[in-house]
Formats: structure tokens, C-alpha cells, sequence
């Protein structure tokens, strides 16, 4: 499973944090009703210090083991409430979180959950997003046309998702057949706005690319400008971005000199950034790995 899923999970916690401590706090009360309508109310500042505690955290495994609580819990509200679409958004997040610390039939479930919570969601906001995996191409790219900047979040967070889902299922060419969908969908994206989550449809956009070696359909030349764009809007602040450019492009083309920087400048970053603690101190756990198995790689 690529390693730009696993930034997700870590990114999924921090971004979301302050939705599920209130909706947590409020769930004995029966008054769950989506968390954009709970946030306006008198928990902010209890809610944000949890979010700047994760996202400010250098411990990764205490952050991961609180994912499954969390999904349970969202289950539960997401039966009172099946069309909401903050909860629908934040289950497939998680589910798709937790995904990337699974493997096999697990991981197939878990990213099935997400990415059909993801679509559900994307259906409730607009009657034209239903039925994205099964309509005709040309309809679907019809549709993605008709996009406006107000669509860039959902259509990220539903191309997340299916990403996610297609890592989970690259055994299945029935899956990887709707990897053009899942592209067409990251390039509007970053047609409309290419700063979105600091360069991020560009650092999936990178992954897509490099899912298979030239010889088999992939682009890895592409791959890598979408990296390197990536890099642009991160820099050494958000250091997985290097890692994943590595571990998917570098080694892909077999790129020693190219893989061991990337990887060394990871180590040779201060992980402490306002924000991306958390997802750096993990993104330096990888870099390490990955050095460690260079020699024999190539």
C-alpha cells in the first residue's frame, strides 16, 4: 500500500479533530446533527486544543490507536443521521485512515467503507455526483466540467478516498480500471484551485502516475512533475511529500542518487512545525526504513 495513504490517516486525525471531540462530548446527549451546526456553539476552545494537541504530537501510535473508537462512534450517529454530509465526509476519512495501518481482506473492507461513504456524500450535496463509478465516461467527464471552485473540497475528499480504495484492490484489474476516473477527477481539482491542501491533488496526482512503470501504462515522468509541484507548496515543511516522491518515483526508475537525498533531507529536517509534527515525525520513521533497505533495493 502506497505511503501518501498512510499521510492521509495522519492528516485525517489533525484536520478532524475538533468535529469529533464535539460530536464525542455531545453524542450522550442525543443532539448530534452534523458538526458544522455543533462547532458554532460553546465547546471551541476545548475542541481546538485536542486539534493542536494531534496535530502537534511526535507520538504517531497513540494518534493511531484512537482511530477505531472513533469509527465506531460515527457509525453509530450515522444511523440517526444516514445523509449528513460532514459525517458521511468524516467516516470516510477515518475508515479510510485506519485502512493503512491494515493489510489484505481488512484493508478491502475498510477502504470499501470509506469510498462508499465518500460517494454517498458526494450524491447528498449534488444529484449530479451520483453514480460516479458507473456512468458512462464521457457523462462522468461532463460532469467534472460543470465544477466550480465551491465543489473543490468534496471532490477531493471523494478522490482521496478512491484512491485509497484502488491501493486496497491493486490486485483486482476490475479496480485499476477506474483509475482514469480517479485521475480525471485529482486534475480538476488542481485545475481549479492547484494550492488546495498545499499542493495535495498534486502529490496524488503524482501517485497515479507512478502506480505502474511506463512499460505497463503508467506516466512516471508526469508522476514526478506532479511531485516536484508538490514540493513547491510544501517544501521542508511538510515532509512526507519527500518521502512518498521516493519511495513511488525514485524507486520506480531506480533512481538511487535521487531516493537516498529525498530521504536524507527528510532525516535532516527539523520534524517540529507548527502543525505537521505529528505527520513528520512519521514521515522521518519512513525515510529511515527506506534508507535502511536502499543497498538491497537497488
Amino acid at each position: 500500500m502506497f505511503d501518501y495513504a498512510i499521510m492521509l490517516s495522519l492528516m485525517v486525525i489533525a484536520r478532524r479533530a475538533r468535529c469529533l471531540f464535539v460530536l464525542f462530548a455531545l453524542s450522550a446527549l442525543g443532539t448530534v446533527s452534523g458538526c458544522k451546526m455543533l462547532i458554532g456553539g460553546l465547546t471551541s476552545s476545548l475542541a481546538e486544543d485536542l486539534a493542536a494537541s494531534i496535530l502537534n504530537s511526535p507520538d504517531v501510535d497513540t494518534v493511531r490507536e484512537g482511530i477505531p473508537a472513533y469509527i465506531i462512534m460515527l457509525d453509530s450517529f450515522l444511523r440517526r443521521s444516514p445523509e449528513d454530509t460532514t459525517l458521511l465526509l468524516t467516516a470516510a476519512e477515518l475508515n479510510g485512515a485506519f485502512s493503512t495501518f491494515t493489510e489484505g481482506d481488512r484493508a478491502k473492507v475498510l477502504t470499501s467503507r470509506a469510498r462508499d461513504f465518500a460517494l454517498r456524500a458526494a450524491c447528498a450535496e449534488n444529484d449530479a455526483f451520483c453514480s460516479l463509478p458507473d456512468m458512462p465516461f464521457d457523462a462522468y467527464e461532463a460532469v467534472l466540467v460543470d465544477t466550480d471552485e465551491k465543489d473543490i473540497a468534496l471532490l477531493y475528499e471523494v478522490g482521496v478516498a478512491w484512491t485509497g480504495w484502488l491501493q486496497a484492490n491493486s490486485d483486482d484489474w476490475n479496480a485499476i480500471a477506474q483509475l482514469g476516473r480517479v485521475r480525471a477527477l485529482m486534475t480538476r481539482v488542481i485545475e481549479l484551485d492547484e494550492t488546495h491542501d498545499d499542493g495535495g491533488g498534486h502529490l496524488y496526482l503524482g501517485g497515479l502516475e507512478t502506480v505502474l512503470p511506463a512499460a505497463m501504462g503508467g506516466n512516471p515522468e508526469k508522476g514526478r512533475g506532479h511531485f516536484e509541484a508538490a514540493l513547491s507548496y510544501s517544501g521542508d515543511t511538510f515532509l512526507m511529500t519527500k518521502v512518498i516522491f521516493a519511495q513511488q518515483y525514485a524507486r520506480l526508475v531506480f533512481d538511487q542518487e535521487l531516493h537516498d537525498r529525498l530521504l536524507n533531507e527528510v532525516l535532516a529536517a527539523d520534524p517540529v512545525v507548527p502543525g505537521n509534527t505529528l505527520i513528520n515525525t512519521y514521515a522521518q520513521r519512513q525515510a529511515a526504513l527506506l534508507l535502511a533497505e536502499s543497498v538491497d533495493y537497488f
